[in-house]
């Protein structure tokens, strides 16, 4: 699910839902047959006739569309039916109706969001075919049915030119040139020109990459034929995809070879494929007062871990594999609902453990889905060796799928994390007791212990554990 707000020109996939594919539907007062309207990642819809719909299955839905795109039998495994409108994201298990889920939106934005009755009136929902969340990267690149490739790179270069996935400049051209071979062709020196690609820029770049000055001074530095950093460095990598990939003479005029390129390189961004969901955290409190605040974040959780993206600056400020956190939900009923994330750190060389404290009416669905997400890891590990085995036999030359992260980002990469733009909670372990890190001078830039007055609640003398600290925590 997902509550986070889209940015201007190009829209993310809850910002384009403003269409209702079931909800509507229902103000009929007969439903003997109906059209129910699906829409994929490229904004093509896809009708469907449906009988009895307000008892018709995800699953049932997912097979009928699955009949018309003529899609194979591994779209079951990596696509999901979603109910997205800008206010929520909700993905489909196979036993869910979406009818129903439809006439219950309502009481869905007002348990899950902290949208005005106003805006919850009028939203709406949308059903979509999109990638499935649990749908693992590896299985992604033993693909090779042309359409199924096409439908993953279509949701992918979305999210991309959204902002929803923060990439870096260089990743954007890469991936911008990507899509220039597939909707330009091969390249040919001179054509396109810097000039030609800067007319349809936001079709290639996200929107914050192409945005251009304006007034006397942004005039005088566009005079000239010479193109900005953005269609100059986007050219050159376009130059480079041909040699990259090769010709198509050996392939037809299949572009297979270039979406598994694009779904190749997004797959380095550690928040491909994730869920994302909606919340606030606390600013490092800065000034003499020590005021601080809440900014707005996006919580993105995949099979691989979690990360905390801050939703104005396009940046992350917190990416934790499951194996290197400890996490928790409370949802006091005078409270706010709070996901606890608690991890390993270290305040000005002292290590410590920290806690990450993230407000949100979906705190609750954060906590679950990170509990299945690891569930599901540990079931499929010991699977892992027969899978290639028993799956479909990979191309002739075809690269290994990733088992590892990339082991260098380059310095400020907004994929790296920034705890100096966190307050959290830090206490250190010593003998069987817990003792919290003491108030420090801020400085601005500097980490500082937000709310550490707070810790002080726990017993000097009580053997720790995260559990017995969140309780006290919240008593307080």
């Amino acid at each position: 699910m997902d509550g986070t707000e889209g940015n201007a020109g190009h829209l993310g996939p809850a910002e384009r839902s403003h269409r209702s594919s079931v909800s509507s539907v229902g103000t009929r007062a007969s439903i003997a047959a109906a059209d129910v309207l699906v829409y994929l990642a490229d904004d093509t819809v896809v009708p469907l006739a449906v009988e009895n719909l307000p008892s018709v299955s995800a699953h049932e839905l997912h097979r009928a569309l699955r009949e018309v795109l003529q899609l194979p039998d591994i779209a079951l495994d990596a696509f999901a039916l979603w109910l997205v409108s800008p206010l929520l994201e909700v993905q489909l298990k196979p036993k869910h109706q979406p009818y129903k889920l439809g006439r219950q939106w309502p009481e869905l934005l007002l348990r899950f969001t902290d949208a005005p009755a106003d805006h919850v009136a009028v939203d709406e929902p949308s059903l979509q075919f999109r990638r499935n969340v649990f749908f693992p990267k590896r299985r992604e690149l033993q693909i090779h049915d042309e359409e199924v490739l096409r439908l993953l790179y279509e949701e992918a270069k979305g999210n991309v030119l959204a902002a929803r996935y923060p990439c870096d400049l260089e990743d954007c051209e890469a991936l911008g040139a990507l899509v220039c071979r597939v909707q330009l062709g091969p390249y040919q020196p001179g054509q396109p020109t810097a000039c030609t690609l800067r007319e349809k820029l936001d079709s290639f770049l996200p929107a914050h990459l192409c945005k251009r000055g304006h007034g006397l001074f942004a005039a005088l530095r566009s005079r000239g034929a010479k193109a900005g950093t953005g269609e100059e460095g986007l050219l050159n990598a376009y130059g480079q995809v041909k040699e990259a990939i090769g010709s198509d003479s050996e392939h037809g005029a299949s572009l297979s070879p270039h979406y598994r390129a694009y779904l190749l390189k997004s797959h380095e961004l550690p928040f491909y494929g994730c869920a994302f969901f909606h919340g606030e955290v606390d600013k490092p409190a800065q000034g003499f007062l020590h005021r601080g605040g809440r900014k707005p974040v996006a919580v993105a959780i995949s099979l691989e871990g979690v990360h905390v993206i801050d939703s104005r600056e396009k940046h992350v400020l917190l990416g934790l594999r499951f194996q290197e956190l400890s996490w928790d939900h409370t949802s006091p009923e005078e409270e706010e609902s709070v996901l606890w994330l608690e991890f390993d750190g270290d305040n000005e060389g002292t290590p410590v453990n920290k806690l990450l404290k993230i407000y949100s009416k979906q705190a609750e669905l954060m906590s679950s889905l990170i509990e299945y997400c690891i569930e599901l890891n540990q079931t499929s590990e010991p699977a892992a060796p027969q899978e290639n085995v028993s799956g479909p036999p990979a191309a002739t030359g075809s690269p290994p799928p990733p088992t590892q992260r990339p082991p260098l980002r380059r310095q400020g990469s907004v994929v790296c994390s920034r705890l100096q733009h966190l307050s959290t909670i830090d206490y250190v372990e010593e003998g069987v007791g817990t003792e919290t890190v003491g108030p420090r001078p801020v400085e601005s830039g500097q980490l500082v212990n937000g709310q550490c007055s707070e810790c002080s609640v726990v017993s000097q003398t009580e053997p720790w554990s995260r559990q017995t600290f969140m309780k006290e925590l919240v008593k307080s």
